[in-house]
């Protein structure tokens, strides 16, 4: 008997893929992280080169599973940036690691020697989304927006524990809500998109710019802002009156009751979420207004998003047998 005969004592391989690095765990059924461990996806040697450490993390992750319980794993959860077909398994596209159309679960499929282990494939925001609507900060909540505020900005809306991918894979992309009519191009085209003015990679390049220092981040831009320093607060504001545009444009979209604001730049906690809360309170007009929260399970979330979707997947396909 393997373990995915026995999903009541079994886990699961979860794995994150991030833009330069991977988080992946063993997940117990109640998401437990059993085992954690780190890699970098080495997309300096190509898109090949990231798809082939992808799979061999997994492997290495399948082989500690095996050889700690005894048993293979019930089934296997990946997250993974850019456009994602879940129904086929596939990469379509990430601009940061440079693959198109890869047939990620096929590949990872035979790459673990087991062709009839479940593996579930998700869009790494909306994972994380998933894990803070169900186990992290929205638990309990009927309707909530996740916005991740890192390199770029993605939205995750939560149903009733489950999250919206959309007819085509691309529900909450907010990062690309117009915000400021007629300003500069975003990659996706269009010009004035949130993400070019309140992501954390935005916030550091506009302090960089006030401060003089070319090497400046947005966790630099925050401290700034905790000191008093006027530029940097010149800076928070106009990233915070863009973000509370893209918010509230979000909330009369789809009323939500949380709104649960992760990523780099929520790390600088209420230095940003106090203004954040008054600039969203000063633009809402009939909507009502949800309450703001923080994430709550940092940089796990991806791994615990990627083992629910496991866990989903092993628990719809024993309910149809």
């Amino acid at each position: 008997m393997t373990a995915r005969d026995n999903a009541t004592a079994a886990y699961v391989v979860a794995l994150d893929v991030g833009g330069t690095g991977m988080k992946a765990a063993l997940v117990g059924a109640d998401h437990t992280l059993l085992h954690e461990a780190r890699r970098p996806t080495g997309r300096d040697g190509g898109p090949r080169a990231v798809v082939d450490n992808v799979l061999a993390f997994a492997a290495e992750l399948w082989k500690t599973g095996v050889e700690r319980y005894g048993a293979e794993p019930a089934a296997v959860g990946i997250a993974v940036p850019g456009v994602v077909d879940e129904a086929s398994g596939t990469a379509v596209y990430a601009s940061n690691l440079g693959w198109r159309d890869v047939p990620l679960r096929d590949l990872l499929a035979d790459r673990l020697g087991s062709p009839a282990v479940p593996i579930a494939l998700g869009h790494d925001v909306r994972t994380g989304g998933l894990a803070e609507g169900r186990i992290g900060a929205g638990a309990g909540v009927d309707r909530f927006l996740f916005a991740a505020l890192g390199t770029g900005i993605a939205g995750a809306i939560g149903i009733d524990g489950r999250v919206e991918t959309g007819a085509h894979g691309g529900a909450g992309e907010i990062g690309h809500i117009t915000v400021r009519p007629g300003g500069p191009e975003c990659g996706c085209g269009r010009r004035g998109c949130l993400e070019l003015f309140a992501s954390a990679a935005a916030v550091g390049r506009a302090w960089a710019a006030a401060c003089g220092d070319p090497a400046a981040t947005a966790a630099d831009a925050a401290k700034a802002v905790a000191s008093g320093d006027p530029r940097a607060v010149a800076v928070w504001h106009e990233a915070l009156d863009a973000l509370a545009e893209g918010l509230v444009t979000a909330v009369t979209l789809l009323d939500p009751r949380v709104l649960i604001i992760g990523g780099g730049l929520a790390e600088a906690g209420e230095t940003l979420l106090v203004p954040l809360r008054e600039a969203v309170r000063a633009k809402v007009t009939f909507q009502q207004l949800p309450s703001i929260v923080p994430a709550a399970l940092g940089d796990a979330a991806g791994c615990l998003g990627a083992g629910l979707l496991a866990w989903d997947l092993l628990s719809a396909e024993v309910s149809s047998r």
